[in-house]
């Protein structure tokens, strides 16, 4: 293998973990945000303002980087399809992030690729062998544990990170139409400003008093989220997504620390047994999706 390819491919596997990382921060500054204030309605209008924060570093990126075209931007009906399949699962995973254990979420978003694999099977009419379907079961089992319907004991509002990972599978099937010259930062522009506008529409029926201190968590948090969205461009260009998407499973790591050192979540013997569960199984599909060619 070339140097230089090693040396794109380590890249885009950093960039990977960076950009967990900073979903990650950018997810803990916003559930402790509104914990400060105090009232849990405050999400919307949390978002709302960090959204309308993000929307400028990310134009201020797109014009930096000198490729601002207005057409594109506002008349590609798939990034709208695309952002209206985003606000859902903005919505599904912001309000269960604040309900529940960070870990819990990050592992439940997790099933995607288990998803993904079932949801072509089922509806695309795909062929899938034998093992990726044990390894969808398997994996399903790992959800049964993190779940444990024997207590609930969130309700069930652990339903909202599965339909988050269903809705971001339908957002990544929209995105798989683009064509490679597309430009990443305006489709993330679009999407992060359908997501403002509807939490900032909600916030009117929700108002919350923000305080200064607050004010400050949300102006990090999308400082972390603008950085979070680059290295994710970053890691598409540098390495292909075969390589890159099993280091999705950091999150889970990242959840659980900041988890404790944030809310003193302690992630129980459930959640972590779930977690294995489901990494490994999704790791397995990924790796079988890659030597079958399905994934490049």
């Amino acid at each position: 293998m070339d140097n230089n390819l090693k040396v794109d491919q380590f890249k885009g596997v950093i960039f990977m973990i960076l950009a967990s990382l900073f979903f990650a921060i950018n997810d803990s500054l916003v559930k402790f945000a509104v914990k400060d204030i105090q009232h849990d309605n405050a999400l919307f209008q949390v978002i709302f303002i960090r959204g309308f924060i993000t929307c400028f570093l990310i134009l201020m990126l797109i014009i930096f980087s000198k490729k601002l075209d207005y057409k594109k931007l506002f008349y590609d009906k798939r990034s709208y399809i695309r952002a209206a399949f985003e606000v859902m699962a903005a919505f599904s995973f912001l309000i269960s992030l604040i309900l529940m254990p960070m870990a819990d979420v990050y592992t439940l978003l997790n099933t995607a690729p288990l998803i993904i694999t079932a949801a072509g099977a089922i509806m695309l009419k795909e062929k899938v062998g034998i093992r990726r379907w044990s390894a969808v079961i398997i994996g399903f089992v790992g959800v049964l544990f993190v779940v444990n319907p024997t207590d609930l004991k969130f309700g069930y509002i652990v339903i909202l990170p599965l339909l988050t990972a269903i809705f971001l599978t339908l957002r990544d099937v929209v995105t798989r139409g683009y064509k490679k010259t597309s430009n990443s930062l305006e489709i993330i522009f679009i999407t992060s400003l359908f997501v403002t506008v509807s939490f900032g529409a909600v916030s009117f029926f929700f108002p919350s008093y923000i305080s200064y201190d607050s004010l400050i968590y949300i102006f990090v948090s999308s400082i972390a989220l603008t950085l979070a969205y680059l290295f994710s461009v970053l890691t598409i260009i540098y390495a292909p997504l075969s390589l890159t998407s099993s280091t999705r499973y950091s999150v889970i790591i990242f959840g659980i620390i900041f988890g404790y050192i944030f809310f003193n979540e302690i992630p129980s013997i459930n959640m972590i047994i779930g977690a294995i569960i489901i990494s490994l199984s999704g790791l397995f599909v990924i790796n079988r999706q890659k030597k079958l060619g399905k994934i490049n």
